[in-house]
Parts: structure tokens; sequence; C-alpha cells
């Protein structure tokens, strides 16, 4: 089953409001529109008098549906999930749905897009099924009882009568829609098209070529840029030889621009070279003999910035939280422990490179990017040139990766300067050395964790300290709980004393949301100081979890999800826990050499845990099968859902064994994939994935498995050798015991 995609460069959806929603129906060709929100934005627009909708239906008189949709598709599948749902509660043949890329689209990120759209999709799906019912039952002249929708049809279930959904619309524009709130909604029983293989609509043109990237934009008249960005921290450019830029063949302007005012460098400057083709421009800044002088970070270094961080272990914190008028550290104890666990910056790589294309044209604006936030981008193309939102049109592209890299900072600011200057259409592309030193990196940090244990292994106090560059929180460390904690403030096992605190320490590196944003860095810490406890306790790591938990579901201890506030069960992670142990064989000899560990979480309301097995040889280290369970809520695409569990494992395998971005000199080292190390085919493991469905609205799914693997892998290890490792990326030479 296959359906008509229409991924990029489409017109303008347009906006929609309740008062003028018939007469945009007859607008739009005689079709039938229905307008919806999706939940869960990531970008709240500032002008809240905009019309109220962010997605809408079109089913038009020849039985072509169009589905506009607000969310970027990046590779996560979103434009063939969001599709299903809407064919399955309208009962629309999937086969005739077309996807529509709105411009100006909404945040995508945060695994938020199908669990923010499940329910509109399903409740506007339900209008149309429930009016195209009442518009045939009303020629038939029959009770709307006695009819039924199927595969885009209205049947008379008495006598056996058919009317097309496309011969309906014409009677259906005239009815009024049934409220969104109290319409029927289909038993889950009776889907036919959720949870089913569904092939992503997106591929087939992707592997022919056919697909349009932000890199593919081509316009009239379009001319191409880079700019030279100073490789120090905050640094300062001294000179430049523009005559011997211009001198390059292809190469048609050279002049300064500010940095992007967003940026700690308020007062610096970047240097943008004009061409007529982007490899003309990167030759002539080659040709710049560009001078820069080292900022107030100049002295800033990996090794400087791990003794700020040792020292923050013991700073004056800045935010905490606990459930105890006591010290946890000081209450009595039979055993106790106390771990510090590290981790570095990491860079995005996304495939796609940093790009963006403007035309400036009679007062409008009109953008053409592979971004995460269309919305945010038209905000401030229209802030920096001074017009009216309304004059702004961000064309969202298809993008090469995302893993929240494409929020729009510093190129789209880059891009407008340019563009305003030149006044040409223009693409800015950044090389691959760009993005690798001035990327928005995930940041580095540390925990301490403490804890005290009974006589039979009862978690007795826990005392968390996280230090760290912070992420989106630089100018407000007070954001911490927000954006730097998930995974540890909401850890699934209780103590009877509890404490965590946050110390920020700054860094000239810039810092930003990478997938999984806090959790690939908490949850490794956690699952790894719970392993160690179990090994205090003298207790089977699985089991001691295991324990822990029916503790807390004995005493109704709650434990929160750190997506919408909603209440996780303990007795579900048990069940995660225990299938995955008898799926991966545990307690199975395994013999020398070799270990198995485990770990479990939840996150975005999903359920997951997950065995790996390692073998640990002569310094060598390989994963050999990792075992993953996952409760996800509702299954919309199996293979979705597959792809982004086992997507996601593999990048945080790469990042738990071999990334690392490292500072000296207050510069990124790094500068592109010979100095910047990834999991490579020969190291991917045997991958097994098992979904469990428990019929509960669909969790986020993109980020959650990211943040097991480095713990499963980190436990099976000391269960391999007997030494725990702490820091990442894993080395087996600075292994503990």
């Amino acid at each position: 089953m296959n359906t008509k995609l229409t991924p990029v460069l489409t017109k303008n959806s347009g906006a929609i409001s309740r008062r003028t929603f018939l007469a945009t129906s007859v607008a739009a060709g005689g079709a039938l529109v229905v307008g919806l929100t999706f939940h869960g934005r990531l970008h709240h627009p500032s002008d809240t008098s905009q019309d109220p909708f962010n997605a809408w239906i079109r089913i038009h008189p020849d039985g072509q549906t169009e589905l506009v949709l607000n969310k970027s598709e990046m590779g996560q599948g979103v434009f063939t999930a969001l599709p299903m749902i809407l064919a399955e509660e309208a009962e629309i043949d999937f086969s005739r749905i077309t996807v529509v890329q709105a411009d100006n689209a909404d945040g995508t990120g945060g695994s938020g897009s199908v669990w923010g759209s499940y329910q509109p999709l399903r409740q506007a799906g339900a209008q149309v099924r429930e009016t195209m019912i009442a518009a045939a039952a009303r020629r038939w002249r029959v009770p709307g009882a006695e009819c039924h929708a199927r595969n885009s049809q209205v049947i008379h279930t008495r006598s056996g009568g058919v009317l097309s959904y496309a011969s309906l619309v014409k009677d259906a524009r005239r009815l009024p829609l049934p409220d969104a709130n109290t319409v029927r909604l289909k038993d889950p029983k009776d889907f036919t098209l959720l949870g089913r293989f569904i092939p992503h609509l997106d591929i087939p043109d992707k592997v022919k070529g056919a697909a349009r990237f932000g890199l593919d934009v081509r316009l009239p008249g379009m001319v191409y840029a880079v700019v030279a960005q100073c490789p120090y921290f905050r640094g300062e450019l001294l000179r430049f030889d523009a005559a011997k830029a211009k001198a390059v063949p292809g190469v048609l302007e050279v002049f300064e621009i500010p940095t992007d005012p967003r940026s700690a460098n308020k007062n610096t400057r970047e240097v943008a070279v004009i061409a007529i083709n982007t490899w003309a421009a990167i030759q002539g800044r080659n040709a710049l003999a560009i001078e820069w002088k080292p900022g107030q970070y100049h002295d800033e270094s990996t090794e400087s910035l791990t003794a700020q961080l040792r020292a923050g272990l013991d700073a004056q914190e800045y935010w905490n939280s606990t459930n105890t008028t006591l010290n946890p550290d000081t209450v009595p104890a039979a055993k106790r422990i106390e771990s510090v666990y590290e981790f570095p910056f990491l860079a995005h790589v996304t495939m796609e490179p940093m790009n963006i294309t403007i035309r400036l044209e009679d007062g409008r604006c009109e953008i053409w990017s592979p971004t995460q936030a269309g919305e945010g981008t038209q905000e401030t193309a229209a802030k920096f040139l001074g017009i009216d939102k309304n004059n702004v049109t961000v064309h969202v592209t298809f993008m090469g990766g995302g893993f929240g890299r494409r929020f729009g900072v510093p190129f789209d600011h880059q891009a407008l300067q340019i563009a305003r200057r030149i006044q040409r259409p223009v693409q800015l592309v950044w090389t691959r050395e760009d993005d690798f030193t001035h990327d928005r990196y995930r940041p580095a940090g540390m925990h301490r964790l403490r804890a005290g244990i009974d006589r039979e292994g009862n978690l007795v106090s826990w005392t968390d300290r996280l230090v760290n560059t912070t992420i989106i929180g630089q100018g407000n460390p007070r954001q911490a709980q927000a954006f730097e904690l998930g995974g540890a403030l909401d850890q699934p096992y209780p103590a009877q004393h509890f404490r965590i605190s946050y110390v920020p320490v700054d860094s000239g590196a810039t810092r930003g949301a990478w997938r999984g944003v806090e959790i690939s860095f908490n949850v490794f810490t956690i699952e790894s100081f719970v392993d160690e406890l179990a090994h205090l306790a003298r207790q089977d790591p699985y089991l001691f979890r295991r324990r822990l938990l029916e503790n807390a579901a004995a005493h109704s201890a709650a434990l929160r999800s750190n997506f919408d506030g909603k209440l996780a069960d303990p007795t579900r992670m048990i069940d995660m826990l225990d299938r995955a142990a008898e799926k991966a064989g545990w307690g199975k000899p395994m013999g020398p050499n070799r270990g198995r560990g485990i770990s479990c979480f939840f996150s975005k309301t999903t359920y997951l845990a997950q065995v790996a097995e390692v073998t640990v040889k002569g310094g060598n280290l390989h994963v050999d099968r990792v075992v993953t369970v996952v409760d996800p809520g509702r299954v919309i695409n199996m293979n979705g859902i597959r792809a982004q569990i086992e997507g996601a494992v593999l990048m945080g395998l790469s990042a738990a064994l071999k990334e690392r971005i490292t500072v000296k000199n207050g510069m990124i080292q790094q500068q592109n994939f010979n100095s910047y190390d990834l999991l490579r085919m020969p190291d991917a493991p045997q991958l097994e994935t098992h979904l469990v469905e428990s019929g509960r609205p669909p969790g986020g799914i993109g980020e959650p498995p990211l943040a097991l693997i480095g713990p499963s892998v980190g436990n099976a290890i000391f269960a391999a050798t007997g030494k725990r490792l702490r820091k990442l990326p894993f080395q087996l030479d600075e292994a503990s015991s």
C-alpha cells in the first residue's frame, strides 16, 4: 500500500480560522477542510491572536485527501505514522492520502510528534468519518446508525448501498462538524491499519535521489555563501585580505557581518564570502589570509574544564530538591558507596551540514530551510528585517538528520544579514569543519552519587550532585530542573532520604539539545550506579532492581515521567525487566571474558529495559548482542518504531564507545570525521527488539532508547572484568575496581 508523498517546497497551506471555515472550504476547490491543533509544541508563537489551527485535512471532490502537517520529517517517520492515524480513524483509503509539508512548521523534537498528534488526529479523523456518514444518511434518508464507513466509502448496512467519500464532499461541506471533544472514536480492537508494518513513504524518493533536501534548493539568480567564523571561543576578528579572496575565480563579494547577536559574542564580527557556487566561496574563504584574536576563553581546555567540574562537586549548589530534613549522607546505613561519573561534549554530526536559502523581494522574505523550528525561523526573520511576520514564509524541506541541531542558530541570522546586504537569493552552507567547530554541543559534566543501603540491601539514602556546562539554560541555570535533571530527579528507585543538587559551570563552548537532551548522560549515571549498589549488596543486578521497584509499588511510590508529568507505574517497569531478562537468557553461563549488563528506564511515557552482552579480551571490547524490550503504548507503525529504537541504540552506543569533543587553547580540536570517531558497521551488535503493546496512547520513542545502551554496556563490562567504567566514552585502561 503506497501513499503519494508531497514532501517539500509546497505552497503555503494558508491560515484557516473557525469563522472562515466554510468559506475556505469553497476556496479550496470545493474540498472539505478540517483544521486541528497538535499538542506539544516546542515553539510557542509570540502572536497568540493568530489562527488556532496548525494542521489541516483536505478531502477533495476527486477523493484525494491531503494531510497538511506542521511537523518536520527528518527520518523519524512522521510523514508515514501521522497519516496512518488519520486514515485509521477517518476510514480513509490510505493509498489516497497525500502528505503536504506545512510552511512555518512548529517545533519538531522531544520525541513528541506522534505523542502530541495522536489524539487530535483521531478526533479530526472521527469528525471526517461521522460527517461523511451523516451526509450519506441524509442522501439516503435513513438514520445514521444504519451506516458505517470503510475505505473512503459509506455503506448502508441493511441494503448494502455504497457512496464514496468523493461523491459526498459537496454535501459534507454544508454540514456542521461534530464536536471534536465528544465525537465517537473507534474502538482500538477494530483498528486495521495501526500497528502494521508500513515502509516509510519517503524512502523511495530518497533512494532514487528525487527527494529534495535543503542543500538541493535552487532559485533563479541564486548565489552561494560561506562564512569565516572565529575558531576561538568568543574571539575577535583582527584582519583579512578581501582582495585575495576576490581574486579567486567565481567569488563575487566579500564583506564583514556581525556575529549572531543571540550568541555570547556580542561585539565580534565574521566574514561572508559570496560566489557563483559553494566551491568557489570555500576557496575564496581559504584565500582570505584571515587572522583572529583569542577571546576570554583562550586558555580553556578539556583538562581545565575537568578541573572546574570536579571543583563544582563541592561548590555552593545553585539548585536542589529533597524529600528529607536530614542529610542523606549521614543517616545510619549498613554500607555506603560514592562514585563520580564523567561525560564529554558531543557533536551532532548530522549527515547534511547546516544550510539555509533566503530570497528577499518586494518587502517579503521567503526561506527554504531543513529546520526543526520553522515558526521560530519565521519570527527571527520578521524581527531582524523589521517586517510583519505574515510577510515571511519558511518552506521546511527534508533534512539529513536533526537530533536537536536544526533549531536555526546561528546560520539563519548569518543568511539574513547576507541576503539583506546583497539583495539576491542566497544559499548559505556550512562546511563539515564549520559544523564540527561551531556546533551546539551536548554539555560536558560530572555526577557524584552517594548512597547507603541497609543489611537487606534496601535503599536508605541517595545523594546526587550534577555539575555540568548546562544545555538550554545557559543564561538561566534555574532551568536545571526542566532541562538538566530529567532521568536523575525522577529516577525510579525510591530512597527514604533523597537529595539532588545542581551546579552550573561556565564554558566558552556553545551547548544545546542533543538527542535525548539530559537523559543521555543522567540515565547512564543512575543505571550504572544502581548496578554498583547491587554489587555492594551482593545481589543480582536484575533482581536488585526488581526488588527496589516492588518496594516502590508496595508503598505506592509513584514515578513521575519527565515528559508530561504523568505518573509512571513501577509494575510496568518490573514487567519490562522480567521480559528483558527472559529474552536475553539472564543468568545463563556465558564463558570467560564475557558479561551481561542490564538497565531500565521510563521517559516520554515509554517504558524500556535492556540487556547487553559484551566480550572483553586482550584489551579489546566488542558489544555482541543488545536485547531491548519497550512498552511504547499504542504502536502506530511497527516498521517506524523498530527503526527509531534500533537507530537510537546504535547512536547511543557510538556515544558510549567512540565519541568525544575536546578543547585546547579555547578551540574545538575535532574538525572532521578523521578526528571524531563514530561507530562503524563492524562495531554494530546483534539487535533484538521486542515491543509490548499496552493499549495506552503512544509515548515518545525517538530519544528514550538511546539512554539505556551506555549503562547496559558498562554494566556488562563490569560483569566480564570486575572493572567499573565511569567515564564516557569507555576506555578499558581507565577502569577502576
